[in-house]
């Protein structure tokens, strides 16, 4: 495929000596949802601001859409739209003379009925008159959003998008956010609400310390770096655990009544069946077995950790 964004060598130093982002290389495809993971102060917001034209790079080069967002930085950020973490409207301003301020900044030519349908798409249609500083938290969201789109870009950042809103309005924005994927339009999200990035993402990034640590395809990710564990319901409690059974690897529960065993699913031999066989040789009987895949979740945070 043909990448929307090219990142080669993007680094950032500050005058103080601090490196906020080491040399990444990074190519995000045209048309998919790629969401950026890390904890506070990983990288996250500085490589987006770069990329959007807002920080200067201490060095590396990046194209939007074939553009050198350098070189030809105007057209570059009219394929842009990015929607911040902080409030960065005109509180004064009406809802509507902003978001049509903000797709004539970008050079488009005034379209209304557009304008019209995004805003009754964030359910702002009925607010458009209102000054922004008379709405809602949340509302207040819905037009960074409106504000972001207003210009059709094909590239649409999310920075930390849902922080803070109600579960409403974040239904409606990723319903939207679908909606933009399939008319084309390429999604790039922070978040800290993991399950999000779980149900959305097409692939994910891990950065941490300035760091890309990867960029997985997300279920490739969850089946190479995932455990599953293994619960085994037993028909009688145990005082301990059998000796045949390696305690590294198998844990009793408190109440004696079942045996958890943990396991890599991209290995080929599990060790599950020999798990069983040495059950049955010690005379061990159950009842039931339950399995449970580790989240996104846990797998960041296992490897935000091992970085650590």
């Amino acid at each position: 495929m043909n990448p929307i964004i090219e990142i080669r060598g993007i680094q950032k130093t500050y005058a103080s000596g601090f490196q906020a982002l080491q040399p990444i290389d990074l190519s995000i495809e045209r048309g998919e949802i790629f969401a950026l993971l890390g904890p506070n102060g990983a990288g996250k917001t500085t490589l987006i601001s770069i990329i959007c034209g807002i920080v200067n790079a201490s060095g590396g080069q990046i194209t939007a859409d074939g553009l050198d967002i350098q070189r030809d930085y105007r057209q570059a950020r009219q394929r842009i739209g990015l929607v911040p973490q902080e409030l960065a409207v005109n509180i004064f301003e009406t809802v509507w003379n902003t978001v049509k301020f903000s797709r004539g900044l970008f050079g488009c030519a005034p379209d209304d009925d557009y304008l019209e349908q995004l805003l009754r798409q964030l359910s702002l249609w009925d607010k458009k008159d209102n000054p922004i500083m008379a709405l809602s938290g949340g509302m207040k969201r819905r037009v960074l959003i409106a504000k972001a789109l207003a210009h059709e870009p094909r590239i649409l950042f999310l920075d930390e998008p849902t922080a803070g809103v109600d579960v409403e309005l974040r239904r409606d924005m990723w319903a939207m956010i679908r909606r933009l994927r399939e008319d084309g339009v390429t999604i790039i999200l922070t978040t800290h609400y993991i399950e999000e990035a779980e149900d959305m993402a097409d692939r994910i990034g891990v950065i941490n310390k300035g760091q890309l640590m990867l960029v997985k395809e997300k279920h490739a990710l969850m089946r190479d770096l995932g455990r599953k564990s293994l619960t085994v319901h037993l028909n009688a409690p145990l005082a301990q655990l059998p000796q045949a059974l390696d305690p590294a690897e198998v844990e009793l529960s408190a109440d004696g009544t079942e045996l958890t065993y943990q396991y890599n699913t991209a290995r080929e031999n599990t060790g599950v069946a020999p798990l069983l066989q040495q059950l049955a040789e010690a005379g061990i009987g159950y009842s039931d077995l339950s399995t449970k895949q580790s989240s996104l979740e846990e797998i960041f945070v296992s490897l935000v950790e091992e970085k650590a």
